[in-house]
């Protein structure tokens, strides 16, 4: 198949890669000129392939850039095209580019997905789809390259609205072992023996096991930085609102990530809150 892949960041890079080791023809384009130095690197041909593409897919930074894609797939796609969006963006703004590319005649495939860059570079992602089921199954053998869970939601904003929502339970992830983390510290436990007994607790998820390999070093390098899950949780609380559905904790939450911002810490991971409630404690954060 023929892929116009447009947005080559962290996430929409190995995700192309995936998809050109399965045999499809990929083009790609970025904004970015070292995220197309590295595409290239990659054996990806760059260029303006939209107008050529059997399948445009897209990874975006916010809605902004979403509706300004959705406007140029309506415009240029060709016929019979259909476009598969993975980004993290409102259900409003996910909408308003459906319906105006559905005018066009070209479908939409909302495929929103759950992991981070790591996970995209080993096709670990669970990937969450909404919007005509039928395109849905006939591209389940490409999304599969992306990684082996698959979800269908629904014909509209359901993968949109899911992506939400698991992002407001990782967040508030952060912001427990923030509280927890502080509260141990401050009590005289050493840091990497709390973390080995929280990974081997009841409370062990898979996103405190994979964070506490880090994190137990104080490692804050980003997968997700702090700028962006603000960018996430404003997502998240904007929808509340909508549906008016209280999220006093995500508010919270917010107000952490923003001191982590205001304190030097926002291109750091998301869990650099943890940083904000130890400073907080009047606690050492090295």
């Amino acid at each position: 198949m023929k892929v116009h892949f447009i947005g080559v960041g962290k996430m929409g890079l190995p995700m192309a890669r995936h998809l050109l080791a399965a045999g499809h023809g990929v083009t790609v384009e970025d904004p970015a000129a070292d995220r197309l130095a590295l595409a290239r690197e990659a054996g990806l041909a760059v260029a303006d392939g939209l107008a050529q593409a059997e399948l445009i897919v897209s990874s975006l930074p916010h809605d902004g850039a979403l509706l300004a894609v959705g406007e140029r797939v309506a415009e240029h796609a060709a016929k019979g095209a259909a476009w598969v969006d993975t980004s993290t963006v409102s259900p409003e703004a996910s909408a308003r580019a459906a319906e105006a590319c559905a005018r066009a005649g070209v479908p939409t495939l909302r495929c929103t997905v759950s992991g981070n860059n790591h996970m995209a570079e080993a096709a670990q992602l669970t990937v969450m789809a909404s919007g005509p089921k039928a395109l849905h199954e006939r591209l389940l053998p490409l999304l599969s390259c992306w990684g082996p869970t698959q979800f269908w939601l629904g014909e509209a904003e359901q993968a949109r609205l899911m992506k939400l929502v698991v992002n407001l339970m990782i967040a508030q992830t952060s912001a427990m072992l923030a509280e927890a983390l502080s509260l141990g510290q401050k009590g005289g436990l050493a840091w990497q023996d709390m973390w080995r007994v929280i990974g081997a607790s009841a409370v062990a998820s898979p996103i405190v096991k994979a964070k506490g390999v880090q994190l137990s070093q104080r490692d804050y390098t980003p997968t997700f930085t702090v700028g962006q899950m603000n960018k996430d949780i404003d997502l998240i609380l904007g929808e509340g609102a909508r549906l008016q559905v209280p999220l006093t904790q995500t508010a919270a939450t917010r107000q952490l990530m923003s001191a982590a911002q205001a304190q030097g810490d926002g291109a750091l991971d998301y869990a650099a809150i943890i940083r904000v409630a130890q400073r907080a404690a009047g606690l050492d954060t090295d």
